[in-house]
């Protein structure tokens, strides 16, 4: 019998003082999972973008439960994003799009 896959949202912020397009962004977060864990590596961690706003410079992601950790190494290794000066942040982690938007909007307000 097969397991259900346990995914996690992981909310973002995007530290710089240059704009970005969703692609950009995407292939600097793929390419620093790929450079600390190699191909087999990424392909197991289940990235994918879901949200990106390049006016408030925030981004969803979607990963699997397993690779919170790898992920989130990983993100702290970006110093550039389409050979501009970039850093990415995790602002929160959550099981649901739901309580993760939830989360962000309480977290702007207070």
């Amino acid at each position: 019998m097969l397991k259900k896959v346990k995914r996690r949202y992981l909310a973002l912020s995007i530290d710089s003082q240059e704009s970005f397009s969703s692609e950009e962004f995407i292939n600097a977060v793929w390419l620093a999972v790929q450079k600390l864990f190699g191909e087999c590596g990424a392909s197991q961690t289940g990235l994918r973008l879901i949200d990106y706003d390049a006016g408030s410079k925030l981004a969803v992601i979607r990963v699997f439960h397993v690779a919170v950790e790898q992920v989130r190494a990983a993100l702290a290794a970006i110093t550039e994003i389409g050979r501009k000066p970039a850093a990415v942040h995790v602002i929160t982690v959550s099981g649901t799009l739901k309580a993760l938007y939830s989360r962000i909007n309480s977290s702007r307000k207070g």
